[in-house]
């Protein structure tokens, strides 16, 4: 698609221009963000490069600029491209009274200003260089107090920052730029010697040394090939001197240069650094493109540029007849449509006469510029001679004028300096000597070719080491090289020398309508308001004159009788089948299929051509509502089944997930209940094993305290027997008295006898000895009784003897019955029996050691149960304390 934006100067084109390109670049929203940054920083920065202040408009375009921007097939921007035509160079070296330089000398100007740097750059920070000095002398005070040039040169800087520019390149950018500016100061004097009256030289060498520094050339060179020129005749070198006009102009022509092709290589660097990646097919893509040029002028003086500016105008103006009004009433009589002829006004006749060769004004202005002798005078002489037709006349009384009927109306050219401005010649010597520049960006510059356009070529031009060197014999005047003449380039004209502005701006025009031509073309007229440049003030008068001479009326008249819209039936049916058909079906883009649709919609007015419907400009819009509210309606079933779907995931999810927790839940409970048993079993195997050694630890104290009192006793015979029948009854006695809490119980056992472990440890002895007792009642009986009259009377005895220690002794620590077989609770225990008895040798490395809970079965013949028992230690006659018979051998006693 091509974007076309038209109108006068001063529209708002640049504008609308601007919001084309962020709408857009909204719209195609790529995953690249810098992409987009960069594309919105482009058109400031070429502003400001090629804008201008004239005396209508503050920022009036001075060349033609046409944004291509690239899409991917899903409408996401992936690069984009411009292509400059016909930037007015002329700008750079002289401006109209009321006009200014181009934007960016004022901006680098006031931005160095600020940031001190003027000196570095060899500028005069009291009065500004002639290339922007006017009439007014208020240039320098604009650049110091106005914030607005300071701001602009910030915004530069980032433009330049934000598109990819190195410091390099934009360092060298401005030292090309002051370089013009200081050039612009080089003053020529005449000089007489005796064989030559016209011979010119530089008085002033400093700003010609300034000049040369700035462009990293020797200042020496730069004058020769200022003040004199070489010519090649028949082999031979010539040298010949310039005058001081002709010097002046050699100056400005080598300023235009240097301001053009920087101009070029700054577009041409855009294009490079904004092109697609290189893994994105640029080919598949859609582009749009956006033309913003020069609008229609007409000053009060009008020169070369203005005829240029003013014929582009004129071509855009054609292509808008041709699309708007030609094509369509010749496809309303290839498709047999009987539709009303619009008039319209032709402005094809206007556009031979400037164009068409060899008879155009053009081809004239060309053909009398190859003529050495020409003069302005002559040219507008030749004009009026060829040029016989309504469009042209010559006004009477004024010599070098000449007006023009244009579509927009009459129009007065100054004819002066065309034929100068028009053959823009740059001589050899010049280009040489920038070719022996250390800047590099200089040495590209003037080493590439130019197209046919008159812009720098894309690609690089090779350039030997040859042709970037300054022959010796420069400065001698021997040799001369036209090197327009040695570089060539695909894209470059047979003859380069023989090229002029009109030229150029003939393959300009060729070149942007052959890429407007290739897509959908969409027209935006820019009305301008009023001439004074003031808002809210509508000129009645003004604004017809354009909507007249635009064409707009016509337009209106071809939109209400003929049909804007003819869109072939398989792209009809394409886009309206949702009207009459069903979503899942595939029409075919038949005329019945088209039918169909439209009586489905119920409008009125339509055709039906043989390959198109043809439509009014207000069908689509009803169309487009009806397909919007069907669409709606499959929008709102979708919508219900979308919902009614997720609602039944979102059920399926959430039970899922009650589930998920239920189990998660259970296995953490068991797992607690797990760790929390384990604890209680571990605490209480811990409790049972410290009850057990305290419990172990007071029976072996009681047994160690019993032995060694029988130790102590064993000497007297009648003692020992004592002792034995006093042990005896205190064995009962502790018996009885451990049963009801006696103190002789330790404390932590106290304490622990609400346990039931405890209890039945306890009470284990009482419970074994009853046992015993019972199952030998009828042999132990009478026994008993002599042992209780006998433990009387001997406690008497001893009392009344005096044996206290004795008895103390045996009160507070009571035997153990000898006759009771004693309960072994390991292999240690009996190892410390037999280590105090001494009776019997250690047995028990013999016997494999018992395991928990296992039973130890004693009877009477067995050696452990003897050798403990206290019979052996009494006399044999005490019969009453003899022990009992051996129990049976099936009697077992627990292991506490």
């Amino acid at each position: 698609q091509c974007i076309i934006i038209s109108g006068e100067s001063g529209a708002g084109k640049t504008e609308s221009a601007h919001l084309i390109v962020q709408h857009l670049t909204f719209l195609g929203k790529a995953n690249n963000r810098a992409l987009r940054e960069k594309i919105l920083q482009v058109n400031p920065l070429v502003e400001a490069f090629g804008n201008a202040c004239t005396a209508i408009n503050d920022n009036s375009s001075r060349f033609g600029k046409y944004l291509e921007m690239m899409f991917t097939p899903t409408g996401a921007v992936m690069g984009a491209k411009i292509s400059e035509y016909l930037l007015e160079k002329s700008r750079v070296v002289k401006q109209a009274v009321g006009e200014k330089n181009f934007h960016i000398f004022y901006y680098i100007y006031a931005g160095l200003y600020h940031q001190k740097k003027l000196s570095e750059y060899r500028l005069p920070d009291k009065k500004p260089p002639r290339y922007i000095d006017n009439e007014t002398g208020r240039v320098m005070h604009d650049i110091v107090t106005k914030d607005s040039y300071g701001r602009q040169f910030e915004a530069i800087q980032h433009c330049f920052r934000i598109i990819g520019f190195t410091d390099e390149e934009v360092y060298s950018v401005y030292r090309i730029l002051t370089g013009i500016l200081n050039i612009g100061n080089i003053e020529f004097a005449a000089i007489s010697s005796q064989h030559q009256t016209d011979k010119s030289e530089v008085p002033n060498p400093e700003a010609l040394d300034n000049a040369a520094a700035l462009l990293s050339i020797g200042s020496e060179e730069l004058q020769e090939a200022l003040t004199s020129h070489c010519v090649v005749t028949r082999g031979e070198t010539i040298i010949r001197t310039n005058t001081v006009d002709k010097a002046a102009d050699v100056r400005d022509a080598m300023s235009k240069a240097l301001y053009g092709r920087l101009f070029s290589w700054i577009v041409n660097r855009i294009n490079t650094l904004l092109q697609p990646d290189k893994n994105i097919n640029a080919e598949s893509g859609m582009n749009v493109g956006i033309l913003d040029i020069f609008g229609f002028e007409n000053f009060t003086r009008n020169s070369f540029e203005q005829l240029c500016i003013n014929i582009a105008n004129e071509q855009i103006q054609f292509y808008f007849n041709q699309h708007i009004f030609a094509l369509e009433q010749m496809e309303y009589q290839s498709e047999g449509i009987d539709a009303t002829t619009v008039e319209y006004e032709d402005n094809r006749p206007l556009l031979d006469m400037f164009l068409q060769k060899p008879m155009g004004l053009l081809s004239l202005l060309d053909e009398e510029s190859r003529f050495p002798q020409a003069t302005d005078l002559t040219l507008v002489d030749k004009f009026e001679d060829n040029l016989r037709c309504k469009y042209f006349w010559r006004p009477k009384g004024v010599e070098l004028s000449f007006g023009i009927q244009h579509y927009a109306g009459k129009v007065l050219y100054d004819a002066s300096a065309f034929l100068e401005k028009n053959r823009d010649t740059l001589p050899a010597d010049v280009v040489v000597v920038l070719r022996t520049s250390e800047n590099k960006l200089l040495q590209q510059l003037f080493s590439s070719p130019l197209t046919k356009t008159g812009n720098l070529a894309q690609a690089r031009a090779r350039v030997t080491a040859a042709s970037r060197s300054l022959p010796p014999q420069l400065s001698a005047g021997r040799i001369k090289v036209d090197t327009m003449e040695v570089m060539r380039h695909p894209e470059e004209t047979t003859n380069m020398k023989r090229q002029t502005m009109a030229s150029y701006f003939r393959y300009s025009l060729m070149d942007l309508l052959s890429k407007m031509v290739v897509g959908q073309p969409h027209f935006i007229r820019c009305i301008k308001p009023n001439d004074d440049r003031e808002a809210l003030m509508f000129s009645h008068e003004r604004v017809l004159l354009q909507l007249r001479y635009t064409g707009i009326l016509e337009t209106v008249k071809i939109r209400q009788k003929g049909y804007s819209h003819r869109i072939l039936f398989e792209e009809f049916v394409k886009r309206y089948y949702y009207l009459a058909f069903k979503a899942h079906e595939t029409p075919l883009g038949s005329r019945e299929n088209c039918l169909a649709i439209l009586e489905k919609s119920k409008l009125d007015n339509w055709i039906l051509g043989k390959t198109k419907v043809f439509l009014k400009y207000y069908h689509i819009e009803q169309l487009n509502l009806f397909l919007r509210e069907v669409i709606g309606r499959v929008v709102v079933m979708q919508a219900y089944i979308k919902g009614w779907l997720g609602a039944r995931r979102y059920k399926k999810v959430k039970d899922k997930r009650e589930n998920s927790a239920i189990t998660i839940q259970s296995a953490w409970r068991g797992y607690e209940a797990r760790r929390k048993y384990k604890e209680i079993r571990n605490r209480r195997t811990d409790a049972a094993i410290h009850i057990q050694a305290a419990f172990r630890g007071y029976i072996v104290r009681k047994n160690y305290t019993r032995l060694k009192y029988s130790t102590e006793c064993a000497p007297d015979p009648q003692l020992t027997s004592s002792c034995s029948t006093s042990d005896f009854g205190c064995e009962e006695d502790w018996q009885q008295t451990s049963n009801q809490s006696s103190p002789v119980v330790p404390d932590f056992l106290d304490k622990q006898t609400e346990k039931n472990n405890l209890d039945e440890i306890s009470a284990s002895p009482f419970i074994l000895k009853h046992s015993f007792e019972t199952n030998h009642s009828q042999s132990i009986s009478q026994p008993q009784t002599a042992a209780d009259h006998q433990l009387s009377s001997l406690l008497t005895s001893h009392e009344k003897g005096g044996s206290e220690n004795c008895l103390e002794q045996k009160l507070r620590t009571p035997r153990r019955r000898c006759q009771q077989p004693k309960m072994l609770n390991s292999p240690e225990d009996n190892m410390y029996y037999n280590q105090l008895n001494g009776t019997l040798e250690y047995q028990g490395s013999k016997r494999k050691p018992r395991k928990l809970g296992q039973i130890k079965v004693l009877d009477g013949e067995d050696e452990y149960y003897e050798s403990l028992s206290a019979v052996e230690s009494a006399p044999e006659d005490d019969s009453f304390l003899s022990s009992p018979s051996p129990p049976s051998r099936d009697m077992s006693f627990a292991q506490s």
